[in-house]
């Protein structure tokens, strides 16, 4: 009679805790987390990684990252792992619109310093990294409303090619409360920039950041603690819009995330 094979033993909690895990495949605009051994140096795109107590590390995969990736994991041990990542392509709509005025398209020399300037310090805020988790939290929606903006999408205004759309335009009146879709620390409070109006800035820790803009009301100051679902602002059309919404932005540093794939992660 044929010998039936012995059921594959679970691993042991020290095999476990052994592992390297990462997705084997991410959407480009995506946010990954990762599970390394305790005490691993990881190193992803030239930048050294910091795992949580519990082993968890954080990245992002750029919009237009073809991929595929790789994280180098060098255990407490002395052994070596890399883990492979497929990215996977989006399809990311362009729009061709002509009869723009000028001075849109290409800010005079004064306006354009200013943008500079003002994005300039944005782009400084983002740069924080530090060991507070809460980039782990199960992201909420910041309010409730019709998408009408995507994650990526591009604007051709003149023939001239503008910066894909960084974030998610969720519609709603002024005066909407915009609560925060994870716990973080303010680093970033700004009323009135020229481009994006009322500017908030929330730091989820290890790099990643939630940025909320045309903002009619900024509620907190920077470095305040704000807790999940807290009211932080309310939705505005300041800065260049076209009418009142919320621009929902994540970063992982530099690096712009789509919020819609960190919602979609936190409610499979």
């Amino acid at each position: 009679m044929e010998k039936k094979l012995a059921a594959e033993a679970a691993p042991t909690k020290s095999q476990a805790d052994a592992r390297i895990v990462f997705p084997a495949s991410m959407p480009q605009g995506s946010l990954v987390i990762g599970k390394v051994p305790a005490g691993s140096e990881v190193r992803y795109a030239g930048r050294k990684l910091r795992p949580t107590p519990y082993g968890s590390v954080v990245f992002g995969i750029g919009r237009d990252e073809k991929g595929p990736v790789s994280v180098d994991v060098l255990r407490a041990d002395g052994s070596r792992e890399r883990a492979i990542i497929v990215v996977t392509p989006r399809d990311w709509p362009i729009e061709n619109i002509q009869g723009v005025p000028p001075a849109t398209v290409n800010p005079p020399p004064a306006i354009a310093a200013r943008i500079e300037r003002e994005q300039a310090l944005v782009v400084a805020a983002r740069q924080r990294d530090d060991d507070r988790a809460d980039f782990a939290q199960a992201f909420v929606w910041p309010l409730q409303g019709r998408i009408s903006g995507r994650f990526g999408n591009q604007r051709i205004y003149n023939g001239t090619p503008k910066s894909p759309h960084s974030g998610m335009d969720i519609a709603a009146p002024t005066g909407t409360p915009v609560r925060a879709p994870a716990a973080g620390i303010v680093t970033f409070a700004a009323p009135d920039l020229y481009l994006t109006g009322g500017t908030l800035l929330i730091d989820h820790g290890h790099g990643v950041s939630s940025n909320f803009l045309h903002l009619s009301r900024i509620d907190v100051k920077v470095g305040d603690r704000v807790e999940q679902g807290q009211a932080v602002a309310a939705v505005g059309a300041t800065g260049r819009v076209t009418g009142p919404h919320l621009h929902w932005g994540m970063n992982w540093f530099d690096v712009r995330i789509d919020p819609l794939l960190v919602l979609e992660r936190a409610n499979p």
